[in-house]
């Protein structure tokens, strides 16, 4: 007898050194980072701004009942929060794609919201010069 294979979307997303890996598949409704519920993840600004793609796909009722995996590593608090959201969003959209691949009405609901839910912030931290303790500070020359 063969099993009905189930759909499985893994997507991921990058914000400065962070990187959070996402998978997508239909279960209960729950969303786990790290293999810990969303709902205690702490502070709470990050927690608000990581479900962002998961409300608007509620909204929208493209939220068909789906578990949320995602684990993260690398970066700061907010940088994980950021590359989180872009893995939630990419997944809810290959996910209620279809056969196509990709659902353009929330892939539309999501840019017109904000870009970065899709898109990867390419901005990186400049490095070190000589001469100074960082990148733009530098020593004081004095030519008296």
């Amino acid at each position: 007898m063969a099993r009905k294979k189930q759909k499985v979307v893994n997507s991921s997303g990058k914000r400065k050194t962070a990187i959070a890996r996402a998978t997508v598949k239909a279960g209960k409704g729950r969303v786990r980072v790290n293999s810990e519920p969303i709902a205690i993840m702490q502070p709470q600004l990050a927690r608000r701004k990581a479900m962002e793609p998961v409300i608007i796909a509620e909204a929208m009722d493209r939220m068909s009942k789906v578990d949320i995996n995602i684990h993260t590593h690398g970066g700061g608090v907010m940088g994980q929060t950021d590359a989180i959201r872009t893995a939630i969003a990419r997944g809810l959209v290959h996910y209620n794609g279809g056969a196509e691949g990709i659902d353009e009405e929330l892939r539309d609901e999501y840019l017109r919201f904000d870009r970065s839910l899709l898109v990867n912030d390419p901005r990186r931290k400049e490095p070190k010069h000589q001469l100074g303790r960082g990148a733009r500070k530098k020593k004081q020359k004095s030519y008296r």
